[in-house]
């Protein structure tokens, strides 16, 4: 069993990185739809890199690999000729070299979100599609050496589970994160007490939300403590939206210490992984590892 699983099943904290594709933009990176964070692996992988290791140096446990947006299906949409197999490599080789570099254990968790769109539960493929496609995905993942799969971003019931039984197939430890609406739901109107449920019996290793503003991610999080059990939960908010256009549309944006006061709600909660998602930076990871490392959080149960 390896060392990861281990840690994970045993509930210890993990602070995960923060957002890609909005820090990629923030630093000049073209982000265009649909490949977003992908195309940096083509046009400027050395900036993926140095974001990753902006994260480690800030104090992340995790570093989620740069395949949010490299399906065949996506890398087809955008136009870009690149085998899928080789981008998810040089994704997960960027991440792991900057995870050696750590002198720590950092480990390096497999990207895998919806195959359309984040926000679009109607534009989902078919069900053949789906597990064929997240199948594909998590076999390149596996090749590239990560330690985990990270099902992020998931909108509807049905992708989801297609995803985690895609992942579980593979044998590693699977993370299954989904993006909440304003009352709790996901996005396809699946309450959350009958989905998290449905993780669980496919095998989730551990369940999270993401993508979803602080304040709601603090409302959703009591009911996902108490639906998840003893199996490890978590929370990694965002701070905004990606736009089309000018690559970021900043919602409240709290700041990195306003966002780590908020982390620390979630770990009092029992969350054993945070982090954060779109408009997160370093900064605000860095907040989450200081506050910690202070003892300002309220103890976990």
């Amino acid at each position: 069993m390896s060392d990861f699983r281990l840690r994970l099943a045993a509930r210890e904290l993990f602070i995960l990185d923060g957002a890609m594709g909005t820090e990629l933009a923030r630093r000049g990176a073209p982000t265009p739809l649909p490949a977003w964070s992908a195309l940096a692996l083509v046009k400027s992988p050395e900036r993926v890199l140095a974001i990753h290791r902006d994260y480690v140096a800030a104090g992340a446990d995790l570093l989620t690999t740069n395949t949010f947006r490299t399906t065949r299906r996506a890398l087809k949409a955008a136009g870009i000729e690149v085998e899928p197999r080789e981008l998810v490599a040089l994704a997960a080789g960027l991440a792991r070299r900057a995870a050696g570099e750590a002198g720590r254990p950092v480990y390096v968790l497999g990207s895998m979100a919806p195959l359309a769109d984040c926000y679009r539960p109607d534009l989902a493929p078919s069900p053949e599609d789906m597990m064929n496609e997240h199948s594909e995905l998590a076999g390149h993942l596996v090749e590239a050496g990560v330690a985990a799969l990270l099902l992020e971003t998931m909108n509807t019931e049905r992708e989801a589970l297609a995803a985690l039984a895609a992942a579980s197939a593979t044998g590693l430890p699977v993370l299954a994160s989904f993006v909440a609406n304003e009352v709790g739901q996901l996005f396809d109107g699946t309450p959350l007490a009958s989905f998290v449920p449905a993780l669980l019996a496919g095998g989730a290793n551990a369940v999270l939300v993401n993508c979803t503003p602080v304040a709601a991610t603090d409302r959703v999080l009591p009911e996902l403590a108490a639906l998840a059990g003893s199996t490890p939960f978590g929370a990694y908010a965002n701070i905004g939206y990606p736009h089309p256009t000018d690559g970021f549309t900043a919602g409240a944006d709290p700041g990195p210490d306003e966002f780590a006061a908020h982390a620390a709600l979630w770990v009092a909660a029992g969350a054993s992984i945070i982090g954060g998602c779109c408009g997160t930076r370093p900064e605000h990871i860095a907040a989450i590892r200081a506050r910690l490392r202070s003892g300002a959080e309220v103890a976990r149960p």
